[in-house]
């Protein structure tokens, strides 16, 4: 069984690690501000991405800089030949699913919509923002 999973495992380079790293955080950040934009009528448009972005920026230099950091550390360690599926630990794969679910559950409730586009844009933005980081790992990767 044991040879049968390393003949098929979807193993890859740490370089394509980084980059699918820096992809799906440049990716998700975009389509959770595109949602948040969703979410804003013409007259709170402007105010409220503003407030996202500056609350998203503080989560990005706060928060997600330290573990865009981490990662990439973690990412250089790899053998050639990795799961791409350890681009994150399970740790963070969870917290990605738990993210995914709050979003699910704060989309089904009450809150005003107002305040559901403001959080994707803020959470959008921090990823986006943070992203640069991993990004620059990629295109600086000596071979």
């Amino acid at each position: 069984m044991s040879h049968w999973f390393s003949k098929f495992k979807p193993g890859v380079s740490p370089k394509t690690h980084l980059f699918c790293a820096s992809a799906l955080w440049t990716v998700i950040g975009v389509f959770l501000i595109y949602r948040g934009i969703s979410y804003l009528s013409s007259d709170n448009l402007l105010p409220l991405t503003i407030i996202g972005i500056i609350l998203g920026s503080l989560k990005s230099f706060l928060v997600l800089n330290k573990a865009a950091a981490r990662g990439v550390e973690r990412i250089k360690r790899f053998g050639d030949n990795t799961c791409i599926g350890a681009v994150y630990s399970w740790r963070t794969w969870l917290l990605v699913m738990a993210m995914i679910l709050l979003g699910v559950i704060l989309r089904m409730s009450p809150i005003p919509p107002e305040f559901i586009g403001t959080v994707c844009i803020t959470i959008g933005w921090a990823l986006l923002f943070s992203s640069r980081y991993p990004w620059q790992q990629w295109f600086s990767w000596q071979n």
